[in-house]
């Protein structure tokens, strides 16, 4: 049996299957920052508020002051933030704030209703300011599409890294942010997530292979969609089959499948899952099963706003001198300096 499906080159956003709705990946050499945590250089050129031009080494997004994504409603799913390199700064409705990266991950159930920025702070005014980053939407169940929104870090000191070496003792590092490989379990998902009951087979993994390595993907235990990205790199072998570099292979999920890497070290990344198999409809930033049920939601934000935008603007950023950090609507604050 070929254990292929299906290939696709990767576009913007990724295509994704059940029970994920979508994933982009973000690459922007930042310049160095000025006093607003912006860049340092004229903006004169730019669709500000609506720049996301490809052939730029970077963009602005939806920011006009600092690059990234002011205040915007979420209902229906979870957003699952994994930063690589440089800073995200979080601020939402309820009153949650954080800055996070350089490996950490947020995940964030908008559940009935929040709005939440993201930004990208330039803090560094003498060298440029990197960002990788990827978004991944992934789907409430009709019977958790009005759980309350809930907010957490998966800071990077607390996500496992499963290593081993193959037989030629090359290097294989998995970083295992949801899902469970060998002996190396992720960090507890959002309570209300599909990703909690571990039937649902949810994985979400950062894979690197050293130049020349071999690795099989292990088989899981039942049938679930399982999509690997390879975004980074220069060839691999899955499966027996050549692939470059900036394609999605769709891959049985109930056998191993064996990756080998081409000639420098390649970096991919695994969304799997068991799907959730309900409608989808959507507008925008609202996933729900039913188009009556998006506009009784769209009726919902205009009324109540999901409880207003209680910070000064809607690209709020946090203090330069802040480390890493999070504070939850409770109250409490976790700092990681």
């Amino acid at each position: 049996m070929n254990p292929i499906l299906h290939v696709s080159r990767l576009g913007f956003p990724w295509e994704t299957r059940d029970p994920f709705l979508f994933c982009v990946h973000h690459l922007d050499a930042f310049p160095a920052g000025n006093e607003e945590m912006g860049p340092s250089v004229s903006l004169a050129s730019r669709n500000l508020g609506n720049d996301f031009d490809p052939k730029e080494k970077w963009r602005m997004y939806h920011g006009e002051h600092v690059p990234g994504f002011p205040a915007h409603p979420h209902c229906g799913f979870e957003t699952v933030t994994v930063v690589t390199q440089g800073l995200v700064d979080h601020s939402d409705s309820l009153g949650a704030a954080g800055r996070f990266g350089n490996g950490d991950v947020q995940w964030m159930t908008a559940g009935k209703g929040v709005q939440h920025c993201e930004m990208f702070p330039l803090l560094n005014k003498e060298k440029d300011n990197p960002l990788e980053l990827f978004q991944i939407w992934l789907n409430l169940p009709k019977v958790k599409k009005h759980a309350p929104p809930h907010f957490a870090m998966l800071w990077s000191e607390s996500i496992p890294i499963y290593n081993t070496k193959d037989s030629s003792g090359k290097s294989i590092e998995v970083k295992v942010i949801a899902g469970m490989l060998e002996d190396k379990l992720g960090p507890p998902p959002a309570p209300d997530s599909w990703a909690a009951d571990s039937e649902n087979e949810v994985a979400i993994w950062t894979i690197k292979l050293q130049a020349g390595a071999k690795w099989t993907l292990p088989a899981s235990n039942g049938s679930v969609n399982r999509t690997l990205y390879f975004y980074k790199g220069t060839s691999i072998e899955i499966a027996g089959k050549n692939f470059l570099t900036d394609h999605a292979v769709q891959l049985v999920s109930n056998e191993g499948v064996t990756i080998e890497n081409g000639p420098e070290d390649c970096h991919l990344l695994l969304l799997q899952g068991r799907p959730i198999n309900e409608p989808v409809s959507h507008y925008g930033p609202f996933v729900m099963n039913t188009q009556s049920e998006i506009q009784d939601v769209i009726r919902e934000y205009q009324r109540t706003e999901f409880g207003g935008w209680p910070w000064p603007t809607p690209e709020h950023v946090h203090p330069r001198e802040r480390g890493r950090f999070a504070r939850y609507a409770n109250g409490t604050e976790e700092v990681k300096e």
